[in-house]
């Protein structure tokens, strides 16, 4: 095969997105978005979510095994959308593979370290995030006087699986989660779990005007974008008519996910197909 024909078949391959669960929707919905031309291949752990509690082992090798399923649909990338994964194993991934590797951690840390006016910054995120302090880390590293300020909302994540996304449930907790974030008088929230946008309006609710939302999706897809141009791996063609140009994939659960998803994509998600992900 020629070399200018094998650059055009990567440019054409898929990016591989994968989360715990529904989450990563929301970094898959901005990837739709502003790289429009892009197909995707979607994987959301189902049958193992939440990973915020679980140990950076089994973090870790749950990720491998999902990366080794997103090797077989021939990616040309790997998003990793999901915080808690980002935080315990996206050095490993990305030192084990020659395929560009991107997380969700970096482009919402770099944003917030931007957006912050009085040096406070909050991160609401799973308890394994706060835990391994990246985020902390990682705004620092960009300017050391900015104080961090790390919250576990642990109910957050099974909230959203189950679809309370405006519920007084969710509200009553919601407000006890950040109510020590506003006695420490943050001005920037770090939504830490790709979970957390989809309750985005009763968490700038309860925060307050004064207080600036930063969601790591939005800025992931735009570094995304930025990278693939870089690597030359953007797809300037659009896909042909009648391509599946989004696939889905789960270990449980296919079609509570995909009525899921068709609530918050307004791409129409045919189908989601189960695979065992623990034969990779």
């Amino acid at each position: 095969m020629s070399a200018k024909r094998e650059q055009t078949e990567r440019k054409s391959a898929p990016i591989g997105v994968f989360d715990s669960g529904v989450g990563g929707l929301t970094v898959a919905r901005e990837i739709m978005r502003q790289i429009p031309n892009e197909r995707l291949v979607y994987f959301g752990d189902t049958a193992r979510v939440p990973y915020g509690n679980k140990s950076k082992e089994t973090v870790t090798k749950f990720s491998r095994q999902i990366v080794r399923f997103l090797e077989t649909q021939n990616v040309k990338a790997i998003v990793v959308a999901c915080n808690t994964a980002s935080a315990y194993a996206l050095d490993e991934i990305e030192q084990e593979l020659d395929i560009p590797v991107i997380g969700v951690v970096k482009p919402g840390a770099k944003v917030a370290a931007q957006a912050t006016r009085n040096g406070k910054v909050g991160v609401i995120a799973t308890a394994g995030t706060i835990s391994s302090k990246i985020y902390t880390e990682y705004i620092q590293g960009i300017n050391p006087d900015i104080y961090v300020v790390g919250k576990a909302c642990p109910l957050f994540v099974p909230l959203v699986e189950e679809g309370l996304l405006k519920d007084p449930v969710t509200d009553e907790i919601a407000m006890r989660y950040l109510s020590e974030l506003k006695d420490i008088d943050i001005d920037t929230l770090i939504l830490g779990c790709t979970h957390y946008p989809l309750i985005r309006s009763t968490i700038g609710r309860i925060m307050g005007e004064h207080v600036t939302l930063v969601n790591p999706a939005y800025e992931t897809a735009r570094e995304l974008k930025e990278l693939l141009e870089k690597e030359d791996l953007l797809n300037p063609m659009e896909p042909a008519l009648g391509t599946n140009q989004y696939q889905f994939y789960v270990s449980d659960a296919a079609d509570k996910f995909k009525t899921f998803a068709n609530s918050i994509l307004k791409y129409g998600i045919l189908s989601a197909k189960i695979i065992n992900i623990e034969e990779y």
